[in-house]
């Protein structure tokens, strides 16, 4: 017979609770250490993660799990460490309640997974998306980027074109490009003018964008500078591409891109460049503005992509500073060039202008080389010069005015600056030139008078 009270002798079935310890790893003293947090489930289950939470050792308290109540630590930091530990505890806990049979390893990658879902968000890897997430991830130049534009509309142009005249299922592939895709988009780039007028049909459903930017319904035949540009941009692209594993196809590994060819480069003399600097354009308030800007230029030497970003930050100990952006990635040296008197007084007559706080009121780059052709025109330096072709190849005579641009400002301080030195790596210095840079070879060309102090040499 069992007595009333037997109920009570009976074995009473618990629910065992998950609990979660934040404790530190570590036999040295004043150092920061990873926390690592450990679950328990029972007799049978331990699950551990390490944490990129930091805690100083010595001030770690093992049994509250936080800092020491009594050690001298700033308040805000001891909120922020009690927070972060109390949101991975739940962290862990929530992971763990909806799969409970998980692993360590499986908690750890889980974890990591809420923490930094950009790791693990699926990228689209067909072509072109590729193509955006390289524009996106690379810090480009304005240029180089309006530059990569051109290039994947033409690339659209040429899936659709090959699409329609060779191959119906015809696209573009990071995987199923091959040596002869190459070949063959390279003729398209070279004979697209061409095609279009072949196949005026076809080309009318494309919006054609000149590289300039304006509109155009007629496509403009390119000559050999441009389509080797082209083809090495495609290959900086594939070589990306390699090195974030998208792929390990090589079809510009047996391909040779040819080598871009210039004329001897024209720049303006000094007694040019001061005669449009001191010219009166007080009738042309825009065009002064432009042509005050245009003088800085010819006295530093900065690429107009460097120029448009200079601040007044950019000056210390009265010169001028910056990492030239188009080599920043393979080189970021910083160019300091000295400003002279000249160049400090444009700097003060423009200082708290432009709304943006840059040193200049600057305007669009096209707008900028529109403006220097104007500006040479009326202040009639308008010699002949010549240049190459960069469609035909062939030289040609041309009126300095009607080619001016920004990047002759780059050349005329360049240019001078080695008629007076001629030490290339000087230059390079003040330029932003690598050493040994192919640029000084045409150069070297460019002055009668370096040539005449040779052969006076050995008289």
């Amino acid at each position: 017979m069992l007595c009333k009270n037997a109920i009570f002798a009976q074995p009473i079935l618990l629910e065992v609770m998950a609990t979660i310890k934040a404790f530190i790893r570590t036999g040295k003293k004043n150092k920061e250490s990873n926390i690592r947090f450990r679950l328990s489930d029972g007799r049978k289950v331990q699950l551990f993660h390490k944490s990129e939470i930091v805690a100083l050792s010595n001030l770690w308290d093992e049994n509250k799990e936080q800092y020491k109540a009594k050690c001298v630590i700033n308040t805000e930091e001891r909120i922020k460490l009690n927070t972060a530990i109390a949101e991975r505890k739940k962290l862990i806990l929530s992971i763990y309640s909806t799969i409970p049979s998980i692993t360590s390893d499986q908690l750890e990658q889980l974890i990591d997974e809420k923490i930094h879902p950009e790791k693990f968000q699926k990228i689209a890897t067909d072509f072109f998306s590729l193509l955006a997430l390289y524009l996106e991830k690379k810090d480009l130049s304005d240029v180089r980027e309006r530059d990569y534009r051109v290039l994947i509309r033409i690339l659209h142009r040429y899936e659709a074109f090959a699409a329609k005249f060779t191959s119906k299922n015809f696209k573009l592939s990071l995987d199923s490009i091959t040596s002869e895709t190459i070949e063959d988009l390279e003729s398209y780039i070279r004979n697209e003018y061409l095609l279009s007028k072949e196949y005026p049909s076809f080309f009318e459903q494309f919006s054609i964008i000149k590289e300039t930017g304006h509109k155009s319904q007629k496509l403009q035949p390119r000559g050999n500078n441009t389509v080797v540009l082209m083809m090495k941009k495609l290959r900086a692209f594939f070589n990306w591409c390699l090195q974030q594993e998208f792929t390990s196809n090589r079809p510009m590994a047996r391909y040779k891109i040819g080598s871009e060819k210039y004329g001897t480069p024209f720049y303006l003399t000094l007694d040019e460049r001061n005669l449009i600097a001191d010219y009166d354009l007080s009738a042309h308030a825009q065009l002064a503005t432009q042509r005050d800007i245009f003088i800085f230029q010819c006295l530093v030497g900065c690429r107009v992509s460097d120029l448009l970003k200079l601040k007044d930050s950019n000056i210390i100990n009265e010169a001028i500073e910056y990492i030239p952006h188009k080599t920043k990635d393979e080189r970021p040296e910083i160019v300091r060039v000295p400003l002279n008197e000249r160049a400090k007084v444009l700097v003060a007559k423009y200082r708290n202008i432009d709304r943006k706080g840059r040193l200049f009121p600057f305007i669009s780059p096209q707008k900028y080389n529109d403006d220097i052709k104007s500006i040479l025109r009326l202040c009639e330096v308008t010699r002949s010069v010549t240049i190459l072709n960069p469609t035909t190849g062939k030289e040609e005579k041309r009126p300095i005015n009607e080619i001016a641009s920004s990047h002759m400002a780059r050349r005329t301080f360049v240019g001078n600056l080695y008629k007076k030195v001629k030490d290339p790596n000087l230059v390079g210095s003040l330029s932003g030139h690598k050493e040994g840079s192919k640029a000084f070879a045409r150069y070297r060309e460019i002055d009668d008078e370096i040539k005449k102090e040779l052969v006076n040499m050995i008289e």
